[in-house]
């Protein structure tokens, strides 16, 4: 079974983290939820969100993706934690998948150089941090090689959808959508 570390931080987005672990349980992938802080943390709306572990106390290695969505500051967060960000060039570099929405294309991924030569969108606004990509101006939802990238909160769902396709299969994912009514 596939493996994705949805990853949070105080100021995450709540709809685009949980939108997204909603769909990829569904789909059969684990899933857990991983702070680069305490085992709670509140997200860009006060939702308070209780994590399944911790960085620290997290394997990268053991995951097939590493899922990041945006919010502000949690992006900021994200791209401040120093394993998180070793956790993402390992996982490039083996061929593993990471997918951010909203802020985090540009904030975690882009402005650490791993949007170079890529094709990547993000929250508008913010396509000055997606250093070296390609912006694909217009697009919701972006795959190019191992990295996916998508708009804000509005494209969760599509994004969620495109990573159980990436993971689970694109039948299972159609199943999901349909049940979804999406």
């Amino acid at each position: 079974m596939p493996k994705v570390y949805a990853m949070i931080a105080d100021g995450t987005e709540e709809v685009e983290c949980l939108a997204v672990v909603d769909v990829l349980r569904r789909a059969g992938i684990d899933t857990p939820i991983v702070s680069v802080g305490g085992n709670q943390i509140t997200g860009s709306h006060g939702i308070k969100i209780t994590a399944d572990l911790t960085a620290n106390n997290a394997e990268f290695t053991s995951c097939d993706m590493i899922f990041l969505p945006g919010g502000m500051p949690g992006a900021t967060n994200l791209a401040s934690c120093a394993s998180l960000m070793r956790g993402i060039a390992d996982a490039l570099n083996s061929g593993k998948r990471v997918a951010a929405i909203c802020a985090s294309p540009a904030v975690v991924l882009g402005e650490n150089g791993f949007l170079r030569g890529k094709k990547a969108i993000c929250y508008p606004g913010f396509e000055n941090g997606l250093n070296g990509a390609e912006v694909m101006r217009g697009a919701r939802v972006v795959t190019d090689g191992n990295i996916t990238t998508a708009r804000g909160p509005g494209c969760s769902l599509e994004l969620g959808l495109e990573l159980a396709a990436l993971l689970a299969g694109k039948s299972k994912a159609e199943q999901i959508k349909a049940a979804m009514q999406f």
